[in-house]
């Protein structure tokens, strides 16, 4: 069996004890499931590992509404329907062949693949119980059935399954109990430094430390959405661009970091006196 091993990326910094889970689920083909705040790395994480080992990504955007079988497969009835009233004329479509009119998803997708890829859940805590414990089952067995043919599709490779989830509603303990789980938690100061040196790496330092500074001194303000990674690194990318080093006292755009139109009313109203820029 070929080993895989991620490393972390030009773009993805890696703390070592995510590195130790995410490569002990590779190595036992686990799923794994990532929590944390919005804004550290959970989604990303799939995409460069994805990237790091050049594997193609297949990703199921979770949703209120989504079933098990649609992240699977759906058939196109109005299609299937048009062409035998009408005739499939030269798209080589035949109207008995029930596989002409599948549209696999990402599932589909990723159990059909003849090499390793990466599946990511993402936002898996969206969905419903029953729908849930359904891709518990499905990925655990790495198989489903179709059933209109009642025929199985089972993967001959494992994929890379990785998992999201921002606790907005609990996930089962058997869903749980069959993942490996990790929480990221959200960068120290130290360790936002040397993420942003992957993104920005020839940044002023005066610029890099004030910037950083002010940004947590927001975050510890209770806002309803506190600023996270994403924005700090736009922030520090207007910054350049603008050509200048925040201040404490008057935070040039603002804006890029805070995003609810409370929160820029409670900064300003926290701030009398001073002039916000977005």
């Amino acid at each position: 069996m070929k080993t895989y091993a991620f490393e972390g990326t030009d773009k993805y910094y890696l703390d070592p004890e995510l590195r130790a889970i995410v490569n002990m689920a590779l190595a036992m083909e686990k799923p794994l499931i990532l929590t944390g705040e919005a804004g550290t790395g959970k989604t990303q994480l799939a995409f460069e590992v994805a990237r790091a080992l050049g594997m193609r990504l297949e990703v199921l955007r979770c949703k209120s509404t989504i079933k098990g079988e649609e992240a699977c497969y759906t058939q196109d009835t109005v299609l299937r329907l048009n062409d035998a009233r009408f005739g499939s004329g030269k798209t080589g479509r035949n109207v008995e062949n029930f596989y002409d009119y599948v549209i696999w998803g990402p599932i589909g997708r990723a159990f059909r693949a003849d090499e390793k890829v990466v599946l990511l859940l993402d936002e898996i805590d969206k969905t419903e119980s029953d729908v849930q414990d359904n891709l518990l089952d499905i990925l655990d067995e790495c198989q489903f059935t179709i059933r209109e043919v009642n025929e199985t599709i089972k993967a001959a490779i494992r994929p890379a399954i990785f998992i999201t989830s921002n606790a907005k509603r609990e996930l089962s303990d058997p869903f749980l109990r069959r993942c490996y789980c990790h929480h990221i938690a959200f960068p120290s100061p130290d360790d936002m430094r040397r993420i942003v040196n992957l993104h920005y790496p020839d940044t002023n330092p005066k610029l890099l430390k004030a910037a950083t500074d002010i940004f947590y001194e927001l975050r510890g303000r209770g806002f309803e959405k506190p600023p996270a990674t994403s924005e700090l690194l736009n922030w520090i990318g207007a910054l350049e661009i603008a050509d200048r080093i925040p201040e404490p006292e008057d935070p040039p755009l603002i804006g890029v970091l805070l995003k609810r139109a409370g929160d820029i009313q409670r900064f300003r109203k926290g701030d009398a006196g001073r002039r916000p820029y977005y």
